[in-house]
């Protein structure tokens, strides 16, 4: 949802006009108001056409983990099932196998604890925030009950995370009342300490939520060593807080590329992981998937049973219709790649990060603040923040099609601002070298800008310096205080500045 803010009229016309539909319609239409009367379809497709021109291109937007690239085949039947209503078990039944398919194969790929006749329980999404906000549901409702059964308060539930989490935990804090519990950050660790997280849990803590992925890193937080340190504290208390596994980033990248890192379901309180099928699931935004460790992790009174689409129909859902292209393009993505070529993927995209990497380092003006280890994204920070900042760079990257994010990091690491890359499928080694030659383009002219404003400045400086003092005589300032005049001149030039959030 976005907040709808009318253009005011001083700085645009209230009425859309498009030079093209005119051969159609010679009218302008509203801009805010339903128009009173029809249009041909084709000034229609030609006046939306001309605006959305001035959209990014999606292929060069590296702020985001989304796919932005599909094969044919899988848009013929993305296309194909448009006017299919998920919902409508009853109707289509085919897709609800393959929803059940594709919930089965990623409780699989994450080592759920099911016998080979057992069926997982899961369910498809809207995409990983629905995911978390259904998972962290289920957490609260169980604690509640054990909470009402033990004659305890149950008013004050929390969740512990660390200050790296996505927004969609904020999200479900405030939206369902929980307490949002975080672990702040510090220079050079930027993902949640667990020994920090499990002296924050208390007897309302109702999971821990570990991130599999981190959004400003791409860092996989140690899930291992948390269960090992929260299974020490449930002995010691006699609680039993569960971890939840937020593997939105990172869930089908760990499986494929390191098979020996232990942070699923394998570990005994992993109770739950969400994982996002429109990022390294390969799959156009709108899919996300949950999957619990077993029935008893999901509460019965959560689960909705309808029965006026056709026969009985068990829902567990935040939103009711949504269409059925994505789950669909899921299971095409499954069976079309297997494993194999999951791993093949997610190598390539490491490889074209490792390029990025390196010609980043080569400039001489990054620190890399990413790891190796992780979702293949990376993420830098300028060594010399003295004259600009790495939302110049952003900003000055626009010029040639990048949308690269600049953003500062959470509390308490929030002085350390940094660019962020996400390296997709479609991001080929190519993009990259172009991507390292813009970089050091935009670099090299705001540099050329900085010694033009410090000539300038100098000499400004200088002169005013042998201007004279108050009695006459010439004062001279020393190259020290020269500098700094001009360091403080420049840094009133880029101020203006602003943060920006990260997605």
């Amino acid at each position: 949802m976005v907040l709808s803010k009318a253009v005011p009229s001083s700085s645009h016309d209230a009425s859309l006009d498009c030079t093209f539909a005119s051969r159609y319609v010679r009218a302008p239409l509203p801009r805010f108001k339903l128009p009173e009367e029809s249009i041909p379809k084709e000034a229609a497709y030609q006046v939306i056409n001309d605006e959305l021109m001035l959209d990014g291109n999606p292929r060069l937007n590296l702020a985001s983990f989304v796919t932005t690239w599909m094969e044919p085949e899988c848009d013929k039947l993305i296309m194909a099932a448009l006017n299919k209503n998920y919902v409508d078990m009853d109707e289509y039944p085919i897709t609800t196998e393959l929803q059940n398919r594709c919930v089965n194969m990623i409780a699989h790929l994450f080592n759920a604890p099911i016998g080979e006749e057992e069926t997982a329980v899961g369910v498809g999404t809207v995409g990983s925030s629905e995911a978390i906000m259904l998972a962290g549901l289920a957490f609260k409702r169980k604690w509640q009950n054990k909470r009402k059964a033990e004659g305890m308060p149950y008013d004050k539930p929390n969740i512990v995370t660390g200050a790296n989490v996505q927004v969609c935990w904020e999200k479900f804090a405030r939206y369902f009342e929980v307490e949002l519990k975080e672990v702040k950050l510090k220079e050079g660790y930027y993902v949640m300490d667990p020994e920090k997280a499990v002296a924050m849990v208390d007897e309302n803590t109702i999971c821990v939520a570990a991130i599999l992925g981190s959004t400003l890193t791409g860092e996989f937080e140690d899930v291992n060593k948390l269960n090992e340190l929260l299974t020490e504290k449930n002995k010691e208390t006699g609680w039993d807080v569960p971890i939840h596994v937020d593997a939105a980033s990172g869930g089908f990248i760990a499986p494929f590329l390191y098979k020996d890192l232990v942070w699923d379901f394998r570990l005994p309180l992993v109770k739950s992981i969400n994982v996002s099928g429109h990022k390294y699931g390969l799959v156009y935004a709108g899919v996300g998937w949950v999957v619990w460790r077993s029935k008893e992790d999901l509460p019965d009174e959560l689960v909705f049973h309808i029965n006026y689409l056709g026969a009985d129909q068990p829902t567990f859902t935040l939103n009711f219709s949504k269409g059925s292209s994505q789950i669909i393009a899921q299971y095409y993505q499954f069976i079309r790649l297997g494993f194999e070529g999951y791993k093949n993927i997610i190598e390539n995209c490491m490889e074209n990060a490792k390029v990025l990497r390196q010609g980043l380092e080569q400039t001489g003006k990054f620190n890399i603040v990413s790891k190796e280890v992780g979702v293949p994204l990376v993420a830098f920070a300028l060594k010399d923040r003295t004259y600009y900042t790495v939302f110049d760079i952003s900003e000055n990257l626009r010029r040639f099609g990048w949308i690269v994010p600049a953003y500062t990091m959470p509390a308490d690491a929030q002085h350390i601002a940094v660019l962020r890359v996400v390296v997709r499928e479609d991001f080929s080694r190519s993009l990259a070298e172009w991507l390292v030659s813009d970089i050091h383009k935009v670099v090299q002219e705001l540099d050329e800008q900085v010694k033009h404003v410090t000539k300038v400045v100098t000499t400004q400086v200088d002169i005013t310096a042998r201007g004279g003092g108050t009695d006459g005589a010439l004062v001279h300032k020393s190259e020290q205080e020269i500098a700094e005049e001009v360091i403080t001149y420049w840094k009133k030039l880029v101020s203006r500045k602003k943060t920006s959030g990260v997605c």
